[in-house]
């Protein structure tokens, strides 16, 4: 099961209040809101629950006013639930909430566990540490517990960055997912995403199933793309890369490579590129679709060559690895995006060689697809995809097997070859056929393992 919805829109804490203020100016009220929140929590943590008794953990600001509201709403519903309160509530709303709530309530330090315990201490509202009695309190409550629920995001999380923050086993994302809730580590949990009916606009999303179809009835393997991968010294990577561009739904594949070699697959078509001028030779075929460079490529003054060849030609560019690295700090000089398009594939250290990123992930990553005019598939735990015009999509359920040599030249591969074939998404498309070949393939994987997993997930053609 994913454990974040598929193509939800994410925003920062700053445009969460002011999608908030927006509709308190529009007429509602922030008693509403916090109602329809507390209706919201309610409902997943009493189908969660099952019966079980619960325990909210209620702060002092706009979340603890969130649990006041659910717990009320809870016991109203015949639900066994006690409050322990981190103070009194400081937020007007929550103050009212806390009025609303007739059940006992507990101060944080004396309360006693549940199996069911609800944060809502401090949400989006700070990441702060806490100090050390409430601190020794909550890791006494939570480690008593079965189930752990975070309301919006686990107290002391920083909402831009996913770092640190308490353990949950779901956290009840309100409104609209945050960065906290898809970078960072594991601590949210499953995340469920509840709607408040606040209208948002957001560039940032979770990625989702992309469109997938059969080739036209009338393609041929030159028009269902056709694709140069450029070979180098680690021979291996650049294989990996062209036979999952062959699963990945190109129709011809050329590994151009700088020593005869053969070997499966037998359909990847070979060609001995003895250096850069017969490199040049080959890419002046109008006929290719996209050319990938960079995995195995090396990073010698022969590697150099070959990548100048590529970035001279007019083609559709996919640049990875060592590419990349050859790269560095110019590759917006040097990519040539006013006449194709590119793609980047960078894990962090790549990235870090190329860009100066500020912010969390995704605002670094959005920031160098702008700074470069590229496409920038930022690789990793959470796999950033943004384009130029400031769309972000965000990855965050692949598998972490996937920390195994030789998975970014098949992901590199399948860009390539989406690109090659005319997908309006490549790197959306290839980011979600990566993981889900992932998923297939399980514990244990290696990246040859993914290969023949990828065809299947083809073959389920949607709209």
């Amino acid at each position: 099961m994913s454990r974040l919805p598929a193509g939800a829109p994410i925003v920062t804490a700053a445009q969460m209040r002011a999608a908030e203020e927006a509709v308190f100016a529009g007429g509602a009220t922030p008693l509403a809101l916090m109602e329809r929140a507390g209706v919201a929590v309610a409902r997943q943590v009493a189908r969660l629950a099952a019966g079980r008794p619960i325990l909210v953990l209620a702060g002092t600001g706009g979340n603890g006013g969130d649990g006041y509201a659910a717990a009320r709403l809870l016991r109203e519903a015949g639900c066994d639930v006690r409050v322990a309160s981190l103070g009194p509530p400081t937020h007007p709303a929550a103050m009212t909430m806390a009025a609303r709530w007739t059940g006992p309530t507990w101060p944080l330090a004396s309360a006693a566990s549940a199996p069911v315990v609800v944060d809502a201490l401090l949400g989006i509202g700070a990441a702060r540490p806490f100090a050390a009695e409430p601190a020794a309190a909550l890791d006494r409550l939570l480690a008593l517990a079965d189930l752990r629920i975070a309301v919006d995001l686990p107290s002391g999380r920083d909402p831009g960055t996913g770092e640190g923050g308490i353990q949950a086993d779901v956290t009840i994302a309100l409104g609209a997912l945050k960065p906290a809730h898809v970078l960072g580590d594991d601590r949210a949990g499953h995340v469920l995403l509840a709607d408040l009916s606040i209208p948002l606009a957001s560039d940032w999303s979770t990625l989702s199933r992309p469109t997938l179809r059969p080739p036209r009835r009338e393609a041929t393997k030159f028009t269902r793309g056709k694709l140069v991968v450029v070979g180098g010294a680690m021979a291996g990577a650049g294989v990996l890369a062209a036979s999952a561009a062959l699963h990945g739904g190109a129709g011809y594949v050329i590994l151009a490579e700088p020593e005869r070699r053969d070997g499966a697959p037998h359909a990847l078509v070979r060609r001995h590129v003895a250096d850069a001028s017969a490199l040049a030779t080959l890419l002046a075929d109008d006929g290719i679709g996209a050319v990938l460079v960079g995995p195995g490529l090396g990073r010698d003054e022969a590697a150099q060559a070959q990548l100048a060849v590529v970035l001279a030609s007019p083609h559709d560019l996919v640049i990875d690895g060592d590419a990349l690295t050859l790269l560095g700090r110019e590759v917006g000089a040097r990519i040539g995006t006013d006449r194709r398009r590119v793609f980047l594939t960078p894990h962090g250290g790549e990235f870090s060689r190329m860009f100066t990123g500020h912010g969390s992930k995704i605002a670094a990553t959005a920031g160098a697809a702008a700074a470069s005019g590229a496409t920038v598939i930022h690789k990793g735990p959470a796999t950033v995809i943004a384009d130029p015009s400031g769309r972000v999509q965000v990855a965050a359920d692949a598998s972490s097997w996937l920390a195994s040599a030789g998975t970014g030249d098949v992901l590199a591969g399948l860009v390539a070859a989406r690109l090659a074939a005319g997908d309006e998404h490549p790197a959306e498309t290839a980011v979600w056929l990566h993981g889900r070949a992932a998923a297939r393939v399980g514990a244990g994987l290696i990246a040859d393992a993914m290969i023949p997993a990828l065809s299947p997930l083809l073959d389920r053609p949607s709209t």
